[in-house]
């Protein structure tokens, strides 16, 4: 199901109204996902073609964080378009973009592969569609 820049500023606004003072910005994001993914909306169906997510992760620099991270990409089937990584003394932080149409796995399937690694190495991965990343950071 393709999702309209409309449909996530709806529910954005639906998430702040119902959290009220509660409303944080992953609270928010986690409410129009999770309508999002009940509308259907995959980030993989009728969007096969030319479909991007925003990984982003930071934590603790350890040796084979970025080789993981890439090689769990890959076996998913999934393209990085663009990588930005920064290493500051112990800490790191990397953003990628990626291509998902050509992956066999749905955004959600995607998303757990990357939630395995994060508590294995104990970093912190985020995995978003391009379109919710992108209306997100919109309102």
């Amino acid at each position: 199901m393709k999702t309209s820049e409309d449909r996530i500023r709806e529910l954005a606004l639906e998430a702040i109204n119902k959290l009220g003072p509660d409303a944080t910005e992953d609270k928010v994001k986690k409410f129009v996902e999770e309508k999002l993914a009940s509308d259907g909306y995959t980030g993989n169906s009728e969007q096969k073609s030319g479909t991007r997510a925003i990984l982003t992760t930071f934590g603790i620099n350890q040796t084979g964080v970025v080789s993981t991270i890439t090689t769990t990409l890959s076996d998913c089937g999934c393209d990085i378009l663009d990588i930005s990584q920064k290493i500051m003394q112990e800490f790191y932080t990397m953003i990628m973009m990626i291509d998902i149409s050509n992956s066999p796995k749905d955004l959600r399937e995607i998303q757990d592969e990357m939630n395995k690694i994060a508590e294995k190495l104990k970093i912190k991965i985020f995995l978003q569609h391009e379109d919710v990343f992108r209306y997100m950071h919109r309102i």
